[in-house]
């Protein structure tokens, strides 16, 4: 019985291992010179409720990048993690930040990203397969879990949208703040049309410049 039992726990664990490698792939290999960091967090209030999400992404010598948020709507303190780290995927991916170091205080999104968790929750399941996606157009990856108190500025960016979602400030918006772009004005107002996806928002028909300043207003559906 003993026996049986040290077999099914080895074989657990080569499975694990298994799932580890399918996941990451070669992406764990040795830290190169130059990666962005992207601290990720996201929450729902009464979970669920209202929900939202705040990333800051940074160079490896902690030069603010960008910062994102969004509100999400009725979701899961889960939900609004993940589609955290898919927004964080979705800039590294877009800006050619193909090394990424991703830091959150989610224990459980982050054993589930290394393949360390099983991923239960059908939900859930659908945006993981997105990470998996999106881990595949990385060059490097590597996530690390860490405390609340080291992860304030996303925590402060995420609970931001959840308050914009209540009313407490302002129209719903979806917020993303390229801080190394230098801003570039535009001749004269101008009004575009777009669609969020993933926490990013894509333009429909029409291009502007990197560096951009735009103010967004939500259309009611």
């Amino acid at each position: 019985m003993i026996a049986a039992m040290i077999r099914e726990s080895q074989r657990r664990k080569k499975s694990d291992a298994g799932d580890r490698r399918d996941l990451f792939g070669d992406l764990e290999q040795k830290r190169p010179p130059n990666y962005c960091v992207a601290y990720v967090d996201g929450g729902a209030r009464g979970n669920p409720g209202p929900a939202g999400y705040g990333v800051v992404i940074e160079d490896q010598s902690r030069r603010r990048i960008a910062t994102l948020s969004q509100y999400l709507g009725h979701q899961t303190n889960n939900y609004a993690e993940y589609s955290g780290l898919i927004a964080a995927l979705q800039y590294a991916v877009q800006h050619n930040c193909k090394a990424l170091k991703v830091v959150s205080d989610s224990e459980l999104m982050v054993r589930q990203v290394r393949g360390e968790y099983k991923v239960k929750n059908a939900v859930l399941q659908e945006l993981h397969a997105q990470v998996r996606a999106l881990l595949r157009k990385l060059d490097w990856f590597e996530i690390e879990h860490v405390l609340r108190e080291k992860n304030r500025e996303a925590d402060r960016l995420a609970n931001a949208a959840m308050d914009t979602g209540r009313g407490k400030a302002g129209p719903q918006t979806a917020s993303i703040n390229a801080e190394s772009a230098s801003p570039r004005p535009l001749d004269g107002a101008k009004e575009l049309n777009g669609i969020v996806r993933g926490g990013v928002i894509e333009l429909l028909g029409d291009e502007l410049p990197d560096g951009t300043m735009v103010q967004i207003r939500v259309k009611p559906r």
